[in-house]
């Protein structure tokens, strides 16, 4: 996609390394897009702050602000002098006129980020904590180039603490959880991976507890 088009100057804002292009909590009303640099995306989990992402030129950041009307779910830093362009509601009407292309491609993120979002609501309408935790395994599984009826073993490459961020419980309860599943030999824990061992299986157990809830 190319931003460099003039109609895009008002738009353009550069931070230099080191800088905070937002905080986590803030309010906000503008997402960026990217042209040069790269962006770490941090969260605070309890008195620790996790890397969630370093996102590269051509990617978007900050729309879920705009998309939820929520707070700010994670903190934006600029790792090299980034230059990126600002846009909020009102302007982006300016962009599907200046630039279909990259209003459409913006618009195909959107529409991906909702369904991600509707897909982690999912999780939290369970009631059970075990199923929880089972279901965020499903949603990184649907996330992988694979076909689940033929692969039961997966390793993903998250951790504890990353999984109960997800699940929306307490990372105390969710190694609780994960270590139950270990003593039943469904899990397996290691540094910065978890293996499910029959993915199957858990689609049986979470699907079984909805169910119940119904």
């Amino acid at each position: 996609m190319d931003t460099s088009a003039d109609v895009f100057n008002r738009f353009r804002k550069t931070f230099q390394k080191g800088d905070v292009i937002f905080c986590e909590y803030e309010p906000g009303d503008n997402f960026y897009l990217i042209q040069s640099g790269r962006v770490q995306i941090v969260k605070i989990f309890g008195e620790i702050e996790k890397n969630i992402a370093i996102l590269q030129p051509g990617e978007v950041f900050g729309e879920m602000a705009i998309l939820e009307e929520a707070p700010r779910s994670a903190t934006a830093l600029a790792l090299d002098q980034v230059t990126a362009l600002e846009f909020n509601r009102e302007n982006f009407d300016v962009l599907m006129q200046g630039n279909p292309q990259i209003a459409l491609s913006l618009l195909k993120l959107f529409t991906i980020r909702i369904h991600d979002q509707k897909r982690k609501f999912m999780i939290l309408t369970l009631d059970d904590v075990e199923a929880k935790v089972a279901d965020v395994f499903l949603m990184l599984a649907e996330k992988e180039p694979i076909n689940t009826q033929e692969v039961e073993k997966i390793e993903f490459k998250t951790n504890v603490d990353d999984i109960a961020h997800w699940a929306a419980i307490s990372p105390e309860k969710c190694r609780e959880v994960i270590n139950h599943f270990i003593n039943q030999r469904r899990v397996e824990l290691f540094p910065e991976r978890i293996v499910v061992r029959n993915i199957n299986d858990f689609q049986r157990f979470v699907k079984s507890r909805r169910r119940r809830q119904e």
